[in-house]
């Protein structure tokens, strides 16, 4: 995960509210130290204070992991991609019109 540019996002949300450090600390229940380095990206925090952030700065907790969501689609198509390769090919033809199936059936 990118925390760097999490605690980016969450530095610009809590200025778009016009909210201190310490404002937002206190609300979430964190020092005001651990959330100057949360927004430094130095560490990161539990996923219960993440969403907690997210509900105070009234944001999307997506909006704060939308790199961390793209990298796990980016390496579930990667895994799958090694595993279909593997395959001889009599079979990997099988499993790409299997995928192609289950893809077009989802977008109707």
């Amino acid at each position: 995960m990118d925390l760097a540019a999490v605690g980016k996002r969450i530095k610009q949300a809590r200025e778009r509210c016009d909210m201190t450090q310490e404002e937002l600390a206190e609300k979430v229940d964190i020092s005001a130290s651990h959330m100057s380095v949360v927004e430094r990206g130095k560490k990161g925090v539990k996923l219960e204070t993440l969403v907690n952030i997210a509900n105070v700065l009234d944001i999307s907790p997506n909006e704060l992991l939308q790199d961390v969501a793209i990298h796990a689609q980016t390496d579930t198509a990667n895994e799958l991609t090694a595993k279909i390769m593997r395959l001889p090919a009599d079979r990997r033809a099988v499993a790409l019109n299997v995928l192609k199936a289950l893809v077009d059936e989802s977008a109707n």
